[in-house]
């Protein structure tokens, strides 16, 4: 545990920090499989399901919680499996 006043902040701070990086990286887990269900399904909404998804995925990549390219392979199944249909 730290004795100085600085280092407690940033064990704080980065507890917060993990768990709110954890939320997103679970929210995308949740949109993709939503939109690849949606995609099997055929279902009316799948490109709805897929925009939310992809949305997302882009808004982790920019804040640094994935990499661009783990971001562009994600989204480029999505729009792979949507337009297979």
């Amino acid at each position: 545990m730290p004795n100085i006043k600085s280092a407690k902040k940033r064990v704080t701070l980065s507890a917060k920090n993990a768990e709110k990086n954890k939320a997103v990286r679970s929210a995308i887990k949740s949109a993709v499989k939503k939109a690849n269900a949606a995609i099997a399904d055929k279902a009316p909404d799948a490109a709805e399901a897929v925009k939310a998804a992809v949305k997302k995925i882009d808004h982790a990549a920019t804040k640094g919680l994935i990499h661009k390219n783990n971001a562009a392979r994600k989204k480029s199944s999505l729009v792979k499996g949507l337009k297979k249909d």
